[in-house]
């Protein structure tokens, strides 16, 4: 049984969906740090942590701590795509949902090596796109979000995690 939501945020998108996950769910909110304060090893949690070359932050870490029945990877790619990258990248079990959902991306609110990576990403994934006669709408929204920055969080990038977990709630 699931007893809590826990995240790890980089620029402030995965800590919101956390709050809003666990408003819409009824769930307590912790982050990591505080998690491991108060809850007990091998509580069933949700986890969302944010996505960084397909890694998710935080991840390892709290399935040390924690049983993990599902993970939100937040990023800034589409929601719902990266679905298998993601999984493997992070060796997240069958036995565990995955879902990816779109955040947003804030240049200021990066650190170190975070900041320097991102620059680098964008410099040459952002040319890239920019020089792509044919893009997609969601490259375009990529492109947006690599030049401009924002926040693409919203509720409806959570109805696939609220569903799952509405139909499951009690069976775990």
């Amino acid at each position: 049984m699931m007893k809590a939501i826990v995240y790890t945020t980089n620029t402030g998108n995965t800590g919101r969906y956390a709050k809003m996950l666990g408003h819409q769910i009824g769930l307590p909110v912790y982050s990591l740090e505080d998690a491991k304060k108060y809850l007990e090893k091998g509580t069933g949690i949700i986890y969302l942590g944010w996505i960084m070359a397909s890694s998710i932050k935080g991840y390892k870490e709290a399935d040390k701590c924690f049983c993990i029945r599902m993970v939100c990877a937040v990023g800034m790619g589409a929601t719902g795509t990266q679905l298998q990258e993601v999984r493997n990248k992070n060796q997240i079990p069958a036995s565990t949902e995955v879902f990816t959902i779109q955040g947003g991306f804030d240049m200021e609110k990066l650190r170190g090596v975070n900041r320097l990576m991102m620059s680098m990403m964008v410099k040459t994934a952002g040319k890239a796109l920019a020089e792509k006669a044919d893009r997609t709408p969601e490259e375009d929204d990529m492109l947006d979000l690599m030049m401009n920055g924002g926040s693409r969080v919203s509720m409806e990038n959570l109805s696939e995690p609220i569903k799952w977990y509405e139909q499951i709630r009690d069976v775990i």
